[in-house]
């Protein structure tokens, strides 16, 4: 157990801080990071003070990049260590509490807070991406993946060390949705965007007609099936169609079919697990993404109206130490940006599992498609009012709430939710009775008070008065009375 929620003492007091990243090579500094872009924008705004944000594998190059750019614009440049959420993620309240008065974001980026976006720029690293002298095949109707560290889209003549044969014209280069600088004018139709992805589809065509084959990943991963991007992929992506990947690393290719089926397998055991769920953590992922507070009370009301109940939790980037210091709630889910996923964890990563915001969907709403039929959304926004895959609640009197659900992992048969109305305070932990007694409803002390250990109390006049004894010493995780075991 103390593994698996925390290290031992022995291993904190000796760990030794390591390389940050790899270091990228002094000559390919400007290139890569763009640095003559990064030093007109600061130059154009008239900025002394300039707030700095890395991926957190690339903080091995933030000292020598901030050194250059105050040589070079004369400004003050803040490193922000902290990642808050996720790398994608601009995050523009760390840099206004640094007294920032701009933020260069480097890497995959969502789109910045809206009214902040003057301030803001984000800097697309340039790959040095090469697959090697390893033949790739594409096929009619066949889409090709960027993973999305990879910002510019890959030509079909660079990188891969080959064009596609003449014949293959139905090609398509998907490229991450990253948001467009400030002023561009683009008169073309906006392209589809799925997947925190971009599709340049054209007229009349859909992603179900195209297979797929993705383009990145790294040979050194322990465990592939953990990788986020290709696993959202590999969830949406139609199931009758064919689904590669290439790995930049080695070069060499896999068909990614039965993988899918292993994702699409846990999914719906998340959804069962869902649906058997009483105490429902909602888990704040972002505050820079659009739409986010409305998401919000989108999925306070799901969980209301299947009879749940909620907890909005703001505990920054989720860690199993963190989120089991909840033990009362069943299931978390994540509001997250549709780069910032967590990708699959492994068994026993979490104490309690965390899902999607489309899975919670999925298990609460009676109108969502079945799963086969149904899409997965890695963007919240996809679930809300406007967008062409929202399924409204059906109506209180509908008779979706009555249909008899058997559970498939306590075989027990699940009670018809209590419909509750949108503004119904069903979230108050204080309930007023007839004859004036308040009664306590909250999930949480409920939890509570079935435990045998309920915390310290007083127990006034209880307690038999003892002398002053000396208590233990040291740190909670290892006492000096407990010895080395």
């Amino acid at each position: 157990m103390e593994s698996t929620f925390s290290s031992s003492a022995e291993a904190a007091l000796q760990r030794e801080a390591g390389a940050a990243g790899l270091l990228t090579p002094l000559s390919d500094l400007d290139r890569v990071y763009e640095l003559q872009r990064v030093v007109g924008f600061v130059r154009d705004l008239g900025c002394q003070r300039v707030a700095l944000q890395f991926p957190d594998q690339l903080l091995g190059d933030a000292g020598v990049v901030a050194a250059r750019l105050e040589e070079t614009t004369g400004s003050k440049m803040f490193i922000l260590g902290d990642t808050a959420y996720g790398s994608c993620c601009v995050d523009v309240l760390g840099a206004e509490q640094a007294g920032a008065q701009a933020l260069v974001h480097f890497g995959p980026a969502c789109a910045p807070r809206p009214g902040t976006s003057q301030r803001v720029l984000t800097v697309g690293l340039t790959p040095a991406f090469a697959v090697g002298s390893h033949s790739v095949f594409w096929g009619a109707g066949e889409l090709l993946f960027c993973q999305a560290p990879t910002l510019t889209p890959l030509p079909s003549s660079r990188g891969l060390g080959h064009s596609p044969s003449p014949r293959y014209t139905d090609l398509l280069v998907a490229s991450p949705a990253l948001p467009l600088p400030v002023g561009s004018l683009n008169s073309e139709p906006e392209p589809l965007q799925r997947f925190g992805r971009r599709f340049p589809l054209a007229p009349g065509r859909c992603l179900e007609e195209y297979d797929a084959f993705y383009v990145g990943g790294s040979g050194a991963s322990s465990d592939p099936d953990l990788d986020p991007d290709l696993s959202r992929l590999l969830l949406g992506w139609a199931p009758e169609r064919s689904f590669s990947s290439c790995c930049p690393d080695t070069g060499g290719t896999r068909d990614e079919g039965a993988r899918a089926g292993r994702l699409r397998a846990r999914r719906r055991y998340l959804v069962e697990r869902a649906r058997d769920a009483h105490v429902v953590g909602l888990l704040v992922g972002t505050l820079g993404v659009a739409r986010h507070r409305e998401a919000l009370a989108h999925l306070r009301n799901l969980t209301r109206a299947a009879g749940k109940h909620s907890y909005v939790l703001a505990l920054g980037r989720p860690t199993p130490p963190k989120l089991a210091n909840f033990p009362e709630v069943d299931i978390f889910v994540l509001l997250a940006c549709p780069l910032g996923a967590l990708a699959p964890q492994p068994s026993g990563g979490f104490f309690r599992p965390v899902l999607s915001p489309c899975e919670l969907e999925a298990a609460c709403n009676p109108a969502w498609p079945s799963p086969g039929l149904a899409p997965h959304l890695t963007h919240y926004a996809d679930l809300l009012p406007g967008s062409p895959f929202h399924v409204p609640l059906p109506p209180p009197e509908s008779e979706l709430w009555d249909i008899p659900d058997v559970s498939l992992i306590t075989g027990e048969l699940r009670p018809p939710p209590a419909w509750k109305p949108s503004n119904d305070p069903g979230c108050s932990a204080l309930t007023p009775r007839p004859q004036l007694e308040l009664v306590e409803s909250s999930p949480a002390a409920s939890f509570l008070s079935s435990r045998s250990w309920q915390g310290l109390q007083p127990r006034l006049g209880q307690t038999p008065v003892t002398g002053v004894v000396s208590g233990r010493r040291g740190i909670a995780i290892a006492y000096e009375d407990e010895g080395s075991s």
